[in-house]
């Protein structure tokens, strides 16, 4: 497997670019997490839950949970890299 840095190379370029290394990378970050948090979205369509079929399957939604998670600690980090850069 190929690391994050060569297989992201040109969008971690463009973003460091425009935000600088630290906050280029955690928006590649986000944008990595909710691709991933679409793809498993899409798998839960057709692996449901045995208890209700109109659930994804148990560790599905775990892993949703948890996706949804680590994007809304970046976004609070985005947030706060703003708010530090704003006041001064």
């Amino acid at each position: 497997m190929a690391s994050v840095f060569d297989d992201q190379r040109e969008t971690l370029e463009k973003h460091e670019f425009m935000l600088g290394i630290p906050r280029g990378r955690l928006a590649v970050t986000l944008d990595m997490i909710t691709d991933a948090l679409i793809l498993v979205g899409q798998h839960g369509v057709y692996c449901t839950s045995a208890r209700n079929p109109n659930q994804p399957a148990l560790d599905l939604q775990t892993v949703m949970q948890q996706l949804t998670g680590a994007k809304e600690l970046i976004q609070s980090v985005l947030h706060e890299l703003d708010s530090k850069s704003n006041s001064k």
